[in-house]
């Protein structure tokens, strides 16, 4: 069986509902952070899947893709840290009870 790009954009949008539906309805964190990586991960399928199935197959799309995946590392580390920090004040992983930053 033959890999098509459709099926690689199909995948890719699945997993984007799924991280959007977890960013926009969960209120805990932790499942946000995780809803961003699946959303992250979605374009990184798409970018990979043109670069080698495109009209022009070419390395680009890989390396964008490293490109993002150094990203999302760092913004899970930094993410991470900020809910350490708040955690450690408010006993909560809730993103409601997060309003320390509003004026």
């Amino acid at each position: 069986m033959e890999p098509t790009i459709v099926r690689y954009l199909l995948l890719a949008a699945v997993l984007f509902c799924i991280g959007l539906f977890g960013v926009l309805w969960k209120r805990n964190i932790i499942i946000v952070l995780v809803s961003i990586e699946l959303m992250l991960n979605a374009v990184n399928i798409n970018l990979v899947a043109f670069s080698r199935l495109g009209l022009a197959p070419n390395i680009n799309g890989q390396v964008f893709a490293l490109f993002a995946m150094v990203i999302a590392a760092c913004e899970v580390a930094v993410g991470l840290a900020v809910l350490i920090a708040l955690y450690r004040n408010r006993n909560t992983s809730d993103v409601k009870d997060m309003n320390l930053n509003k004026w």
